[in-house]
């Protein structure tokens, strides 16, 4: 089975974005770009939902943003149509995302990220197809905003893998998701 890692940044009260979906409030720094290039070695997959994707363009219309990847990207969404002049590449998919990850984790290949928030990933961590969470927290509190987790029916118990301080003030910390 290939390893899932759901990751993304959030502030210290637990937002991902402002409420229209702004994240300019992120902070880059060598050290994260640093630890995304080393994740990024060992991935070749991307699962992420529309609200994260339309950021995602929008962050790479402007220059900004992560490391190059080259990984095939699935956009899980009810609502996108496909459109190959704005998709490049990614597929846009309908399907359930708890059926749609375990058929891809159980496929042959790298490891797969999952990016976003909890609408995506809460789901998944419920049934049990994530293996690992890394977070890089910012030195801000938003006070409002899209929320990185959302409610669930259960306790989700972790291990704390790794923790690192950075120069800007942020801290990342690694999870692996006990069973």
């Amino acid at each position: 089975m290939r390893k899932v890692t759901f990751g993304t940044a959030n502030s210290l009260d637990n937002y991902i974005a402002r409420p229209d979906l702004a994240v300019d409030w992120l902070l880059w720094c060598d050290e994260a770009m640093k630890i995304m290039e080393d994740l990024w070695k060992d991935v070749d997959t991307i699962v992420m939902g529309r609200k994260t994707y339309e950021v995602a363009l929008k962050m790479a219309s402007e220059g900004s943003g992560g490391p190059d990847v080259n990984a095939k990207t699935y956009v899980m969404s009810h609502s996108l149509k496909p459109d190959p002049k704005r998709d490049r590449g990614a597929e846009i998919i309908a399907a359930d995302a708890v059926e749609f990850l375990r058929d891809l984790k159980a496929k042959k290949g790298k490891e797969i990220v999952v990016m976003g928030g909890g609408e995506l990933a809460n789901p998944l961590l419920q049934a049990g197809l994530i293996d690992e969470i890394g977070f890089n927290i910012h030195p801000i509190l938003l006070g409002s905003g899209i929320p990185l987790f959302h409610p669930m029916e259960d306790q989700i118990d972790l291990e704390l893998i790794d923790c690192q301080r950075f120069s800007n003030g942020c801290v990342y910390v690694m999870y692996r998701v006990k069973s």
